[in-house]
C-alpha cells in the first residue's frame, strides 16, 4: 500500500530502519537472532513467537555507534518509548550489545537499569519472573490469581504474564515513554505497601503516545493524557466484576489497557476537547476517533476502545487497549 503523506513515509522509513538496524546488530554481535471493556467483545490475538537469542555476558563498555543504532530500534512506532521490559534471564534481546548499553548484569538483576550514557534517556527494566508470586502475593504485596492461572486457557492471549516490574518509591518516577512513568499505571490500592508490582505492555504505551501525537496533529492540544486506571491486579479487579462493572477477563490485568482522559489543567477531569462548552462523552469520542486513525496507520496496534460518560466519581473517559483485534463499545 502506498503512503502519500509525510507522516506515513516517516513511519515507513522508521520501520525499515528498525528492521535494518536489528538485522545488522544481530550479525555484528554474533547473535542468532474502574469500569471495563465488555466481556462479550473479541478477545486479544495471540502474540507472534519470538526466536530465542543466546545470552553472552560481556564486560560493560562505553556504548558505541552500533549500540546506539540498536537502541534506536527499541523506541517503538511512536519513537517515544524510553524503556523496554524483559524477564530475568530471558533470551529475548540477550545479545552482547545490551551489556554495552546497560551493564553486563542487567538481564540477571531485577530492577531499572538506566542507559550507561548520560546523553540518552532510556532504561532496560528487568522483571521478576511470574514464579516469584506465591499464594497470590510477592512479599507483602497482594496480587491474586489470573483468571486462567489454575485452569490454563487454550488462548495464548490469556496466558499468565511473563513477569512483574518491581516498582519502588525510588524508581516509580522512571519514564517508560516521553509522557508516561511507571507510576501512571500502578493499581490504585495498597498505597503504603512497597515495593509494588506492575504488569505493563510496551505496545499499549506506544499506542498512547501515538494517540497524543494524532490529537495534537488534528488540533486537539494535549499536554497531559491522564491514566485513570492502568494495570489492575486480579485481586483488585475481581472486586468490581459484575453486570455493568469490570470484566472477569479484563485486559487491565494483562497490562495492555488503560482508561484515559485529557487533563491539561490538572483538574482531574476531562477537558472540553470538542469546544462545545460542555464536558461529556462527546469529548471521549474525540479520543476514540484518534485511536481509529492510529490503528488505521498501525494495524499491529489494533485493539479496543470504549467510550464512557462521567458520573459523581469521575468524568468521561476512553478505555484504550492493544488486545490485537478490533473492538468498539460505548456511546455511539
Amino acid at each position: 500500500m502506498k503512503h502519500s503523506n509525510p507522516r506515513a513515509r516517516r513511519y515507513t522509513a522508521r520501520a525499515v530502519g528498525v528492521m535494518t538496524s536489528i538485522a545488522f546488530v544481530g550479525v555484528a554481535a554474533g547473535a542468532s537472532f474502574e469500569l471495563d471493556e465488555h466481556p462479550g467483545l473479541p478477545k486479544a490475538a495471540a502474540p507472534a513467537p519470538v526466536a530465542p537469542v543466546m545470552i553472552t555476558a560481556t564486560a560493560a563498555a562505553p556504548a558505541k555507534p552500533m549500540a546506539f543504532a540498536f537502541l534506536d530500534s527499541l523506541v517503538g512506532l511512536s519513537g517515544k518509548l524510553r524503556a523496554r521490559f524483559v524477564a530475568t534471564g530471558s533470551a529475548t534481546l540477550g545479545i552482547p550489545i545490551l551489556a554495552q548499553l546497560f551493564g553486563d548484569s542487567a538481564l540477571d538483576i531485577p530492577g531499572v537499569h538506566p542507559l550507561m550514557d548520560a546523553t540518552r534517556s532510556f532504561s532496560l527494566i528487568t522483571m521478576l519472573p511470574f514464579s516469584a508470586k506465591h499464594a497470590g502475593r510477592i512479599g507483602s504485596y497482594r496480587i491474586g490469581n489470573w483468571p486462567h492461572e489454575k485452569h490454563p486457557s487454550s488462548s495464548l492471549e490469556y496466558a499468565n504474564p511473563n513477569g512483574f516490574i518491581e516498582v519502588t518509591a525510588q524508581n516509580e518516577s522512571t519514564y517508560v515513554s516521553e509522557h508516561f512513568r511507571l507510576s501512571d499505571f500502578l493499581t490504585h490500592d495498597q498505597q503504603d505497601t512497597w515495593p509494588k508490582y506492575l504488569v505493563l505492555n510496551e505496545r499499549l504505551v506506544d499506542k498512547l503516545e501515538l494517540v497524543i501525537e494524532d490529537l495534537n496533529a488534528h488540533g486537539v492540544h494535549v499536554e497531559h493524557l491522564a491514566v485513570m486506571s492502568g494495570f489492575r491486579t486480579p485481586e483488585y479487579n475481581r472486586r468490581g466484576v459484575g453486570e455493568g462493572g469490570r470484566a472477569r477477563d479484563s485486559r487491565h490485568q494483562y497490562g495492555d489497557a488503560a482508561d484515559v482522559y485529557v487533563d491539561n489543567n490538572g483538574s482531574g477531569r476531562m477537558n472540553d476537547l470538542n469546544h462545545d462548552g460542555r464536558v461529556d462523552s462527546r469529548d471521549a469520542k474525540v479520543i476514540r476517533d484518534a485511536v481509529d486513525r492510529v490503528e488505521a496507520a498501525h494495524p499491529e496496534l489494533v485493539g479496543g476502545v470504549g467510550v464512557y460518560r462521567g458520573n459523581s466519581m469521575h468524568g468521561p473517559f476512553a478505555h484504550v487497549d492493544a488486545r490485537g483485534v478490533r473492538a468498539r463499545w460505548g456511546r455511539s
